[in-house]
């Protein structure tokens, strides 16, 4: 089931309606038997991976906590990790390498039988997989205590606001919500309303209208050149901001007006000074979890320096790897790696530039420079991104470097379009400003009632005028 589906919009209002109608005793089985159906209207029998990957987690998390021996303890931890990978590479990662090694093998004239393991992409399967395996781990490393009602449990696993794209939560937060008894609360529900509808303008009249002119150049890169693949690259870093920020204000408004706090996943990172800062402020709770689970572990930032950039270029080609089996993520991955590396070693070099022009004393100035560059690097590292293979990646590059500032032949409406979207990216930058100090929503909320819904009208009107009403899927459901 899409948030942006009229489905959607016909089961939220029941869910909360029946929701509040319940006695707080039996809502974790509503909102359980509710997340079921949620991911059993995508494809019902993969809902077995999600029963099998909750059952395994319960029942070893709880074998840990009670075992004293660490070797035994360790092995249990083990078997967990084994079986949860196991099933993520086996669906997503197994017919990538095997092709890589078929590729490798070839090239020595060793001749292989290329395996392939034909099915579909489970929905959201590195997102509720990385959320269970941080709750067995965090259960070994006894930052947690196992959870005893089965049934809470798999509502951690499942719930549906954030079951297929996140954010990923930890137990230790979301779990002790499930216990709350959480009334009717008008001011919540309006606000969380707010929030969701803020999340379905960025996907429906931002996003899915950005798409329209990247998927024209990026399904013909041979085609363009120079400025309209730059253009269509700055245009994909808003529409992948706004489909997956927007998912998460979907999930995150409707999780606030059942009563429950899930963590945000986007602080305007396009206005971040470092590459550092960029990826504290983008999807947030992946890189907390690989900051927990990866770079913590290899010793992190308290080892020598090139420990350290190893430990940091690791940590992004898993990143890389984790949204997708293909070397263009890897290639994003590691490039974002080696961005944050490269400004650790260039550090000194470069605030001796900074001083030599003056530039400390301008500070509005730098701020626009740092994040400017920020974006610039991020939307080349985006080329290996949204390019479906190395080839047109590289064909992209090869052309941008065309400085050919021809528009192509799209005509009255396509130019249309493209000053449409310039205008809505401005806005969108508007309103970052804003946030600097409140959230938008927050913000809305505090004026008086006539301007918060001339502002509601305002914006259902533009969504109305300009949403992009295809039924369009999210961009990270394919991770």
């Amino acid at each position: 089931m899409l948030f942006n589906s009229l489905h959607f919009v016909a089961f939220f209002p029941i869910v909360v309606f029946t929701y509040f109608l319940l006695s707080h005793k039996y809502r974790w089985a509503l909102l359980l038997l509710a997340s079921y159906y949620f991911y059993i209207c995508w494809k019902a029998e993969y809902i077995v991976l999600i029963l099998v990957s909750t059952m395994v987690d319960f029942i070893i998390a709880k074998k840990i906590h009670k075992q004293e021996n660490a070797r035994k303890r360790k092995y249990l931890l083990y078997v967990s990790l084994a079986l949860n990978l196991g099933v993520l590479f086996g669906f997503k990662y197994f017919n990538f390498v095997s092709d890589s090694l078929q590729t490798v093998l070839n090239s020595f004239n060793i001749f292989y039988n290329n395996q392939q393991f034909n099915v579909l992409l489970p929905v959201g399967i590195s997102f509720y997989t990385f959320q269970t395996l941080s709750y067995t781990i965090d259960v070994y490393r006894r930052k947690t205590v196992p959870e005893n009602h089965f049934g809470k449990f798999a509502l951690y696993v499942s719930f549906f606001p954030q079951l297929v794209a996140g954010p990923i939560e930890r137990a230790n937060r979301l779990l002790p919500q499930f216990y709350k008894k959480y009334k009717f609360d008008y001011k919540r529900i309006t606000s969380g309303l707010r929030l969701m509808f803020w999340g379905f303008f960025k996907k429906i009249v931002i996003a899915d209208n950005l798409a329209e002119y990247v998927n024209m150049v990026y399904s013909h890169p041979s085609h363009f050149k120079g400025f309209v693949i730059i253009v269509a690259t700055f245009f994909f870093a808003w529409q992948v901001y706004c489909d997956f920020s927007g998912y998460a204000d979907i999930a995150v408004g409707s999780a606030r007006i059942l009563g429950f706090n899930l963590i945000d996943n986007f602080r305007r990172p396009y206005f971040s000074k470092s590459m550092s800062e960029f990826w504290r402020r983008w999807h947030i709770s992946l890189m907390e979890w690989f900051k927990d689970y990866i770079y913590i572990p290899l010793g992190g930032n308290r080892v020598v320096k090139w420990q350290w950039y190893y430990n940091i270029i690791i940590v992004f080609f898993v990143s890389g790897l984790w949204h997708g089996a293909a070397w263009t993520f890897i290639i994003f991955g590691i490039l974002n790696g080696f961005y944050i590396v490269f400004a650790l070693i260039t550090q000194s070099v470069r605030q001796k530039i900074r001083d030599l022009l003056g530039l400390e004393t301008y500070p509005v100035l730098l701020k626009i420079i740092q994040s400017t560059t920020v974006v610039a690097l991020f939307c080349f590292a985006l080329i290996f991104f949204r390019s479906k293979n190395l080839d047109d990646a590289f064909s992209l590059i090869s052309n941008l470097l065309h400085l050919d500032f021809a528009h192509p032949n799209i005509g009255f409406f396509g130019r249309t379009t493209v000053a449409i979207n310039f205008t809505l990216i401005f806005i969108l930058i508007g309103i970052h400003l804003i946030e600097r100090t409140k959230k938008i929503e927050d913000y809305i909320g505090a004026k008086n009632k006539w301007l918060r819904w001339f502002v509601y009208y305002f914006m259902l009107l533009i969504t109305l005028l300009l949403g992009n009403f295809g039924l369009k899927e999210f961009i990270y459901f394919q991770f």
